[in-house]
């Protein structure tokens, strides 16, 4: 194994946890993340500028928000409930990047009130943006690229670019550019996001490469300020064990080498670089706890657990992989075959199919890895399942509830202006 998955609480821990916070339950890690956060600033210690914009849809929780902060790190928001988040855990503008599309106005509105930086996804926005803001647009505005095509590497194609819904063409984005000069707008900063969880130190200096060269040939154009490159997300994880997870101070190393070889010999040494990961800053450092509940034997061996889907969708949604723990039987052969299954009536609502396990027994616990990001912000009420706790693991040891379990009376609050909601409420008190 390049990668073995070693849980962050032992059965003991987890024991003790659930006699407080019954399953299911997310458990984030604050060591690994404050670790984690650290190594990223160290990677890109060499531009004086940089700055992560944790991507606040990956993990909406203002307790993370809050540890992120200690490392002036900001927020990439794409949503108006998430600029509230960002601003009520206390991100200046300047903090905050406001990435979106499809925005109605008021959320465009709010962003320029916080003076959120933001990035624009489609040159129709440009006029759209001008009458929210009343023909006056900040010094500063960023413009989301879209080469079109396919993204290769030496490992083959990562992605389709050209099959997205985001980002201006190249003709767009010059276009862009200039009506934006004229409008007033002084400094600029470009933003792309061509390949989602790619596992290899390549992708961000092969990004950086083909955005400096696009940033000097504006430069050279329109004589503009390129005041910053944001590299977005895409930086993945190791979600098998038999894969090797990035190095970020080798990825770090990698775009240092083009900023050098690029930027720095024509003038454009003060550009900031950016990132908005989410997968690469929280997934390694959350796990769904879960309890086997069931067991059944008909044509396959079924463990059923007292999660679901609902809790962690991307299984079952993608056919993702999440390597699973039985926690006291690490060491145990791994010589059963199971589905684990939620209780969704969807037969996809699997978190593992034909997967070699030790034995599980009832009661025992199953740790979900790699599940911090992109696991409970997915989360949905099908079948009138409800979202479980959120707990951080503190670096003493302590747990924290940062985030309750819902309640059927938070799932019933939305019908309290109907006749029926005085009986639900009859019913569950």
């Amino acid at each position: 194994m390049n990668n073995k998955k070693i849980p962050y609480a032992t059965k003991e821990k987890v024991e003790e946890i659930a006699a407080k916070w019954p399953t299911p339950f997310y458990l984030y890690d604050e060591k690994g993340i404050r670790d984690n956060a650290a190594a990223v600033r160290e990677a890109f210690s060499w531009n004086p500028g940089f700055r992560e914009y944790f991507a606040v849809k990956a993990t909406p929780n203002p307790y993370i928000l809050d540890i992120f902060k200690d490392y002036d790190f900001g927020c990439d928001c794409s949503s108006l409930s998430e600029l509230v988040m960002a601003k009520s855990v206390g991100f200046d503008g300047r903090h905050i990047m406001f990435s979106s599309n499809d925005t109605p106005a008021e959320e465009y509105a709010y962003a320029a009130k916080l003076g959120a930086v933001i990035n624009l996804d489609d040159i129709t926005h440009i006029p759209f943006l001008e009458e929210i803001l009343g023909g006056q647009f900040p010094e500063t505005m960023s413009l989301r690229y879209n080469p079109g095509g396919v993204f290769r590497m030496s490992n083959g194609i990562m992605d389709n670019p050209g099959d997205s819904k985001y980002g201006f063409t190249k003709q767009q984005l010059f276009e862009g550019i200039r009506i934006l000069k004229e409008k007033g707008v002084k400094h600029f900063g470009l933003h792309a996001f061509l390949a989602s969880n790619t596992v290899t130190n390549e992708y961000y200096p092969m990004l950086a490469g083909q955005l400096f060269e696009l940033a000097l040939q504006i430069h050279r154009t329109f004589d503009v300020h390129i005041a910053f490159i944001n590299l977005s997300g895409g930086v993945g994880v190791a979600y098998s064990p038999y894969d090797t997870p990035n190095d970020i101070r080798e990825i770090g190393k990698g775009v240092k080498e083009v900023y050098d070889a690029i930027l720095k010999p024509n003038g454009m040494g003060d550009a900031a670089i950016y990132c908005e990961m989410g997968r690469f800053m929280l997934a390694p450092y959350g796990a769904l706890i879960t309890k086997a509940v069931h067991e059944k034997h008909i044509y396959k061996e079924y463990i059923g657990v007292d999660a679901c889907a609902a809790n962690l969708m991307r299984p079952a949604m993608y056919g993702s992989y999440h390597h699973i723990t039985v926690l006291g039987k690490e060491e145990a052969l791994r010589d059963h075959m199971y589905d684990i299954t939620g209780s969704l009536c969807e037969n996809n609502d699997k978190f593992a199919v034909d997967r070699l396990l030790p034995k599980i027994d009832m009661g025992d616990y199953l740790f979900i890895h790699d599940t911090g990001a992109h696991g409970y912000s997915m989360g949905y009420n099908y079948n009138g399942r409800l979202r479980s706790a959120e707990l951080l693991l503190q670096t003493d040891g302590s747990v924290k509830e940062i985030r309750r379990a819902e309640t059927l009376k938070d799932y019933f609050a939305t019908f309290e202006n109907t006749p029926y909601y005085e009986k639900m409420m009859d019913e569950i008190n």
